[in-house]
């Protein structure tokens, strides 16, 4: 079984405590979220911050003393520093698209879903070919994206030949955003971009470049920004320790983009 396929072979657990019922299918990344759930959950009662006797869930659930509990927990155990206004500016510099106001796309896109069940890596042997095609075609003619989208999209879109119309940040999941927004291309991207829905096939048909902010303007974002990026490394770091220190079975933590989403 690849990580990328559903655990469905026995059931996971950290330090002898379930993930989930017997029998239960989980999609990777659920069983690790589950998985650094459960690792927090017991390291905030070994703290003292949460009663020995709050009982663990098979559903992905936690009680709401659990939540407080490995707030606090993080709270306490997360160095997070803040960041100088020269890493501010630095960052700010080298990221300046990501803090234009107004910048808009148009695009269509192809989506191939992730679903519980589907087996990632084989999505993607599914996509590519399509990927490459598209790309190759010369525009809006049978067999274009259109037509590929009409057929292939698993987003309600597909029937309007991918059309998702103009888009800003905002409307879009952050990873989705990334990969759109501060760029300049126009046409289909030379990559294949990566969300929470799936892979998708991306199409740019027309940008608004809006407007760029000076520092001063946007400053709090880009402190607020950095600071959560130091939070995730030290989040990161701090399940490592505890993993490390932890009987864990039937999860693959080390393939985590992601230690925990809160």
């Amino acid at each position: 079984m690849t990580t990328d396929t559903l655990h469905v072979a026995g059931v996971a657990r950290i330090n002898g405590v379930p993930l989930h019922d017997a029998g239960a299918a989980l999609a990777p990344e659920e069983l690790r979220q589950r998985a650094c759930t459960e690792l927090l959950r017991q390291a905030a009662q070994a703290a003292g911050l949460l009663d020995a006797h709050d009982a663990p869930a098979t559903d992905g659930a936690i009680s709401e003393a659990a939540t407080a509990a490995i707030d606090a927990l993080l709270e306490r155990e997360l160095s997070v520093p803040e960041p100088s206004e020269d890493a501010c500016r630095r960052h700010h510099a080298a990221r300046q698209g990501d803090y234009r106001t107004g910048e808009r796309v148009r695009v269509r896109h192809i989506l191939f879903a992730v679903t519980p069940g589907v087996d990632v890596t084989a999505l993607r042997k599914r996509a590519e070919p399509l990927f490459l095609e598209v790309r190759c075609h010369d525009g809006q003619g049978p067999g274009g994206f259109a037509d590929a989208a009409r057929k292939w999209s698993n987003c309600p879109s597909g029937e309007l030949g991918g059309e998702l119309g103009w888009l800003t940040s905002a409307d879009c999941a952050p990873e989705f955003a990334r990969e759109i927004f501060g760029h300049p291309e126009i046409g289909v991207l030379p990559r294949l971009v990566h969300s929470r829905f799936g892979l998708h096939v991306v199409e740019v048909l027309e940008r608004e470049p809006g407007v760029a902010q000076t520092f001063e303007e946007v400053a709090g974002a880009v402190a607020m920004s950095l600071r959560q990026q130091s939070f995730v490394t030290a989040l990161r770091q701090y399940l490592r320790l505890l993993a490390g220190a932890a009987a864990v079975e039937g999860v693959d933590l080390d393939a985590a983009d992601t230690p925990l989403v809160r």
